[in-house]
């Protein structure tokens, strides 16, 4: 744990009860992939945002027959692979997916899933200053040493309701940015800026030295 001033620092794996990845069935295999009704989440739909519909689909056969698994619903997902990685997504249905997403299921007595997203978007530079080898890959290492700031730790009931304030100041931002007209993109620019100044704000703490 790192102490800060205002709020203790916390790895990420910390608040996580469950972290996996998935896995790419062999394409050659047909009764993998057709008539699939499986749903299956690629990196390149992990947009920052929260996933309600995906459009690639596997088989039963696959899942019993591969790595790939189910995961549930309110997951955090970071893509680690090349040019995706470092971005990050909550699917809000169950889904499967590739072995370039890791899939973080959030320790509720510990943190809201919500809040643990807002941390990791909000650390995407750090994160994709941290890629590795020739195609920039992340590893789960790597994603779950990852800081975050967890309010209050020695009281759920308060540490929990904080976090809950700042999800709710954020959610706020968040859909007057995408809420306002496409035609007004000076005024979605600088109400972007905005949400990111108080995104920051509000989970960047000032980090003191380590004791040793």
């Amino acid at each position: 744990m790192l102490q800060t001033s205002s709020v203790p620092m916390f790895p990420l794996k910390t608040v996580v009860k469950k972290s996996c990845s998935g896995s790419t069935p062999a394409k050659g295999n047909s009764s993998y992939y057709v008539n699939g009704d499986v749903p299956w989440l690629r990196t390149q739909d992990v947009r920052f945002n929260e996933i309600y519909e995906i459009d690639s689909f596997i088989t039963e056969e696959a899942v019993a027959k591969t790595s790939a698994k189910w995961i549930p619903p309110n997951c955090v997902i970071i893509a680690i692979s090349g040019a995706t990685a470092g971005r990050c997504a909550i699917n809000k249905i169950p889904t499967t997916t590739n072995q370039h997403c890791l899939n973080l299921e959030i320790d509720d007595s510990k943190a809201l899933y919500k809040y643990v997203f807002y941390c990791v978007y909000s650390q995407y530079e750090e994160l994709i200053s941290k890629k590795q080898g020739a195609r920039g890959d992340l590893n789960s290492s790597l994603v779950l040493g990852l800081d975050i700031p967890i309010p209050y730790p020695d009281n759920v009931e308060k540490s929990l309701a904080e976090q809950q304030r700042i999800v709710d100041i954020l959610d706020r931002f968040d859909t007057l940015c995408n809420d306002i007209s496409s035609g007004l993109s000076a005024e979605i620019k600088a109400r972007q800026k905005q949400y990111e100044y108080y995104r920051d704000k509000l989970l960047s703490f000032p980090r003191a030295e380590l004791e040793v």
